[in-house]
């Protein structure tokens, strides 16, 4: 076996915001000094490279001179505490409000794990892939403001929006603040705006240049809301395709987006 030294692709003052996030989990928990295998600081490192480097469990254990358990429950731990940490739909909508946004970004993502596969209910037909879907919300830069809990990889947007969303974007849209979503949400009310399907078997042109103009200007906008999943997807690699239990791709989203918005 041969050792090598390898650097973690990953801002200091992020591993020092996770390490913090831990110590302070476990002043709450009252664990003993030095009762740790490992201290804070070498917890948040094995967490940040399984969200940067998609490791793999017993890989990481193995670096880190612990068992494959115990590697495991610091994971799972710290995914708890960071998953805490994350912003809740409606204080996510005050503080757009308070920082006048003229919109927000609604849409939803597929996670992919292959421990759903063969479970029918998560397979999506769209991404001809078995995983969990996930909504979330983007300022009008692209940037991730929220993400929602884990639904079963066939659940159409519209009703996993439904389910965790939308009633909260329809108070926020009497408020001034509308969202901005693609076709997948058509019929989710009032506040949600989203293009007009051309009528069936025809052209773009058949509809009224005032309709073409709205869909093409609402296009635009919310094409930048794209850029949120690919965010964190790209920068957090974990999430392309999770190997831990699928009742967790909810809050390894919200851990993700977390120290996403620490990143900067």
């Amino acid at each position: 076996m041969v050792t090598y030294v390898a650097t973690l692709d990953a801002p200091r003052h992020v591993v020092d915001h996770l390490s913090r996030l831990l110590a302070a989990h476990r002043r709450q928990l009252r664990t003993p000094r030095g009762s740790r295998v490992l201290g804070p600081f070498r917890q948040a490192v094995l967490v940040l490279r399984c969200f940067r480097e998609r490791g793999c469990g017993h890989c990481l254990a193995r670096d880190a001179r612990i068992s494959q358990t115990t590697g495991y429950r610091y994971l799972h731990e710290s995914i708890d505490v960071l998953a805490d940490q994350a912003p809740g739909l409606h204080d996510v909508l005050d503080r757009c409000r308070r920082e006048g946004m003229a919109h927000v970004i609604l849409d939803g993502t597929l996670i992919e794990s292959d421990r759903l596969a063969g479970v029918r209910e998560n397979g999506s037909q769209k991404h001809k892939a078995f995983g969990g879907n996930v909504q979330f919300l983007s300022a009008p830069d692209g940037t991730p403001l929220w993400v929602s809990d884990v639904e079963p990889g066939s659940t159409p947007d519209i009703t996993a929006g439904r389910i965790h969303a939308l009633p909260a974007l329809y108070k926020a849209a009497v408020n001034g603040l509308p969202a901005l979503a693609d076709k997948g949400y058509i019929g989710a009310g009032i506040g949600i705006l989203v293009p007009v399907r051309r009528p069936k078997g025809q052209s773009e042109q058949a509809l009224h240049a005032d309709t073409r103009t709205t869909n093409a200007l609402i296009r635009d906008l919310r094409a930048r809301g794209e850029r949120a999943a690919a965010e964190l997807k790209e920068r957090w690699r974990a999430l392309k395709h999770v190997t831990l239990s699928p009742s967790r791709i909810g809050d390894i989203a919200r851990a993700a987006l977390l120290l996403n918005g620490q990143w900067k």
